[in-house]
């Protein structure tokens, strides 16, 4: 890897950082570079999980404030995200790297129509249990923990705006804000990512030199994506994940 390629993987690799602590997708600006630098698919995939991992920890770390009440919560889901995510992993390391390519984009979409609507979608669950007398359920019922392992065993897989399906389930089904939301987001990426690199550094072969760079960059990138993501606004968060997501797309079907 020359000097300026190896600049190119660090700078990918604090944009990654960035955005997978606002939003997500981080993985579609550092795996096209990998490819350029002349990466098989492969080794780019696994060398991208293991690298992001430290960004997706300083993320965590920084939404700390809005992990407060959330433990429970955490455990729950976060062995979910587990096992999800090494299924993902070994799915991986079995299956063509093109099976999941078709079912991405739709993914996506899917994902992008439940943000946009969630404020409305989330008033009228509402209204409906204060009509029924019931309290919503505190951790999102038992479609949560479902669509949290099926996005898991994505974020194993690939992981290309793993953060936005994720934001988009937990959105509709639990009572919080977006930004608490967020925070949860990020732990599971964190775990997600973790389990599929452990897996990976046993099974798959690694480009130590393209895991350091990145590693590098996304725990500076998880710095700054969590001073900035805090500080939006909901609004001008959702629009946010919605740019990013139809970008995610519109990268996935050209490529």
């Amino acid at each position: 890897m020359s000097p300026a390629e190896a600049l190119a993987v660090l700078a990918a690799g604090v944009g990654a950082g960035t955005i997978n602590t606002i939003v997500g997708s981080g993985t579609l600006l550092t795996f096209p570079v990998l490819l350029a630098v002349g990466l098989p698919p492969v080794t780019a995939n696994v060398s991208n999980a293991l690298g992001l991992v430290p960004g997706s920890l300083t993320g965590a770390i920084g939404y700390r404030r809005e992990l407060t009440g959330q433990r429970d919560r955490l455990v729950r889901l976060g062995t979910v995200g587990l096992l999800g995510g090494a299924t993902g992993a070994i799915l991986l390391v079995t299956l063509p790297s093109q099976a999941f390519h078709a079912i991405v984009p739709v993914l996506i979409a899917a994902a992008l129509v439940l943000v946009v609507l969630q404020p409305r979608l989330s008033r009228t669950v509402q209204a409906r249990r204060a009509r029924q007398g019931a309290d919503a359920p505190a951790h999102g019922g038992p479609l949560l923990p479902v669509g949290i392992f099926l996005a898991s065993v994505y974020g194993g897989y690939f992981g290309a705006a793993q953060g936005v399906i994720y934001l988009s389930l937990m959105g509709l089904l639990l009572d919080e804000t977006l930004q608490r939301v967020n925070g949860l987001k990020n732990v599971l990426a964190a775990l997600v990512n973790g389990v599929a690199a452990v897996l990976f550094i046993i099974v798959a072969h690694m480009d130590w030199a393209a895991v350091g760079l990145i590693a590098a960059g996304a725990t500076l990138g998880g710095l700054i994506g969590a001073r900035v993501g805090r500080r939006l606004p909901p609004t001008a968060l959702r629009a946010l994940i919605v740019v990013v997501g139809v970008a995610a797309i519109v990268q996935l079907l050209v490529d």
